[in-house]
């Protein structure tokens, strides 16, 4: 029976920023979906590590159900029991006094940079607006974020951009002090790069940074997107390395698949942002909150945290015996649930074929730039997923190899 809704309509009907794979998922359970012809693939992608439970999480199903039947939204002209009680859970979670809820990772960075330019401008003068990124960084897309993204194939077509932002090298704390100054109002940095080829920070990397922030009264921003919320084995990236920052964003699987983001951060940079300096008007709303609140509640146990690691041994064994079998990558890395393998030289840009070939055998990853698989599975998909899907990307890894070679 032909679908009344197909892969074409997308290249008829929608914008073309996308390039998005030939089938249209219509189901999810855990970590497997089925896409129109029922065909099952295992989802080692998450949403682009959005899916912390999976789909369709009977707790998550539930929290959303019982505040859709009471009401969805009222606007920022009043507050919500769901998004205090979500306030509260990440306050006593983490270093924070004040959040700020918004509904994407680039909202919750912008934030934070607009808080940043706000202290310093407030405390020291309109002079203190320089902001320090990093090389391959990745923010988001609004032109603010995308500019303090390293990457300017993602911003080099939308200039004129925001000024005063520069870009060291990643893990080069050298690099950084060159351009951190008193000018310096902000440093933002991900612990671990994420588009930009999963690449943890070293410890001595943000020691340093936070030690350049305090000497030159510049907030240190944690860009946690995409590590936060048990991705790495611990609630957000930087409980691994002990170094706290200023302010620090989390989005993705803060909703384990609904829209939310929140920005973080301490009382004393909180208190220049007064009534009408920022806002949003779904930022909060007791949809998102009701159902973060349930990821946080499952999520943030030492039982789920500890599980995380233990399937980061599952894959990284399993991608290491791939490896010895293929010869296909020249380095496995990352933390938790996000693991990163770069290809071989013989192999570079060619890592889009891969995936696809992988959809093929039906397993879902992901890519990081053209040289990098990436995987970012539920953090509760069990040993059995584990192994079924990196049987099926083995299959797309010899393919891949004999294409190759032959």
């Amino acid at each position: 029976m032909p679908h009344s809704i197909t892969r074409e309509n997308f290249d008829q009907w929608m914008l073309p920023v996308y390039a998005p794979a030939p089938f249209i998922p219509v189901r999810g359970e855990g970590s497997r979906l089925w896409d129109q012809d029922g065909k099952e693939y295992i989802d080692f992608a998450g949403g682009i590590a959005v899916n912390a439970l999976g789909h369709a999480h009977p707790a998550l199903c539930q929290a959303l159900s019982e505040q859709a039947a009471r009401f969805w939204h009222t606007g920022n002209g009043y507050t919500n029991e769901p998004a205090l009680r979500l306030a509260k859970k990440l306050i006593d979670a983490t270093f924070a006094d004040r959040v700020f809820f918004c509904n994407s990772g680039a909202e919750a960075n912008e934030a934070a940079l607009k808080l940043a330019r706000k202290y310093a401008h407030d405390l020291f003068g309109p002079q203190k607006s320089g902001i320090v990124a990093f090389k391959n960084a990745f923010h988001g897309r609004t032109l603010f974020t995308v500019s303090a993204g390293g990457q300017p194939a993602y911003s080099q077509d939308f200039a004129p951009l925001p000024p005063d932002i520069s870009h060291a090298q990643y893990n080069n704390l050298e690099s950084a002090r060159a351009l951190i100054n008193d000018n310096t109002c902000a440093v933002i940095v991900e612990p671990m790069q994420g588009e930009g080829g999963v690449v943890p920070a070293d410890v001595e990397f943000l020691q340093g940074l936070r030690a350049l922030c305090d000497s030159h009264n510049a907030l240190l921003i944690f860009d946690e997107v995409q590590t936060g919320v048990g991705r790495t084995g611990e609630l957000y990236a930087c409980m691994h390395y002990g170094v706290m920052p200023d302010a620090l964003t989390t989005a993705k699987a803060l909703g384990g698949g609904f829209p939310v983001a929140a920005m973080l951060t301490r009382e004393k940079f909180a208190r220049v942002m007064t009534v009408g300096t920022h806002g949003t008007t779904y930022g909060g709303n007791p949809l998102a909150s009701a159902v973060a609140g349930a990821v946080l509640d499952i999520v943030n146990t030492r039982e789920m945290l500890d599980g995380v690691k233990q399937r980061h041994q599952w894959f990284t064994e399993q991608l290491q015996a791939i490896n010895a079998r293929c010869d296909l990558f020249a380095e496995i890395r990352g933390l938790g649930l996000l693991i990163g393998c770069e290809l071989m030289p013989q192999y570079a840009g060619k890592a889009k074929q891969i995936a696809q070939l992988a959809a093929a055998e039906g397993v879902m990853v992901l890519i990081a730039g053209a040289n990098v698989m990436r995987f970012a599975p539920a953090l509760n998909i069990s040993e059995d997923e584990v192994s079924r899907g990196l049987a099926r990307f083995t299959a797309a890894c010899d393919k891949f190899v004999a294409g190759c070679t032959s």
